[in-house]
């Protein structure tokens, strides 16, 4: 199916992209900056789920940023929206047939570190799997890669020191930490962010995983970034809400978009 999905695009947009960027709730204003920007919708592509999540548009977006032609996905697929595993796959093995050399991913998540605060961004180091699934599951896809692939430099070191060194020359906080992904929709118990905290999760949300294991399957450098779009369940007394999330991703977008842009530079 990634084939299929990858020949109908080919076959539609004459731009070739180097680079694949992932924009998460209320980050897809990214796209719109892209220059000589063509469009697909998800719903025409062969395959491919459609994206229910609210603040996500649901297209492909191909254009120049930063000088690098990149290919946008305005709008992801998560495993709550009732998608397989294999379905959330497919865009990432898409992606890599269309020819990226790498991939970056933005989301929008819970701080589980309380000296985070709303607003602040994180640069992924490794992640905690927490969805009892994973999308390689089933007879293994020998075209992208082993049976049994390496996670241990799964967050590519030297495009986590190419984010630093852009946040440093923008003079934006980046933390760096390690991500847990559960399944959602519902947001965890503060029972379970205590729990998450001990395991040495720094923030928490409901994608990312299931597409950063693909990737490393596929043999893909990846750099994630999280923005902290709420605190996590019970480290603020105050209830949780996806309206507030998308807000403030708008709020904060730019700061991140302007990360992104920098760190192209350095690609």
């Amino acid at each position: 199916m990634p084939k299929k999905a990858a020949e109908f695009i080919k076959s539609k947009i004459t731009q070739e992209a180097q680079i694949g960027l992932i924009l998460g709730s209320g980050l897809g204003s990214l796209a719109d900056k892209l220059e000589n920007a063509d469009f697909i919708a998800y719903e025409d592509i062969p395959g491919f789920p459609k994206s229910t999540a609210p603040g996500h548009k649901g297209r492909l977006v191909f254009g120049r940023l930063s000088g690098k032609n990149l290919v946008c996905m305005q709008g992801r697929f998560h495993f709550y929206e009732g998608y397989s595993m294999e379905e959330i796959a497919l865009p990432i093995r898409t992606l890599k047939l269309l020819g990226i050399e790498s991939l970056i991913i933005t989301n929008a998540a819970g701080g589980v570190n309380t000296s985070f605060e709303v607003g602040d961004l994180m640069v992924i180091k490794d992640h905690i799997n927490m969805t009892g699934a994973n999308p390689l599951i089933g007879p293994n896809a020998d075209d992208f890669g082993p049976r049994f692939p390496d996670m241990s430099k799964t967050y590519t070191p030297s495009l986590r020191q190419k984010a630093h060194k852009a946040a440093e020359a923008l003079g934006i906080k980046l933390h760096e930490g390690v991500y847990c992904g559960c399944t959602g929709p519902s947001y965890e118990t503060p029972a379970e962010i205590k729990a998450f905290r001990v395991l040495g999760a720094d923030t928490v949300g409901m994608s990312t995983v299931p597409e950063v294991i693909v990737a490393a399957h596929s043999s893909l450098p990846v750099l994630a970034m999280s923005l902290v779009t709420n605190m996590a369940a019970g480290v603020l007394d105050q209830p949780l809400s996806g309206e507030e999330v998308i807000e403030i991703g708008k709020k904060k977008s730019a700061q991140l978009q302007a990360l992104v842009a920098e760190i192209l530079y350095e690609l």
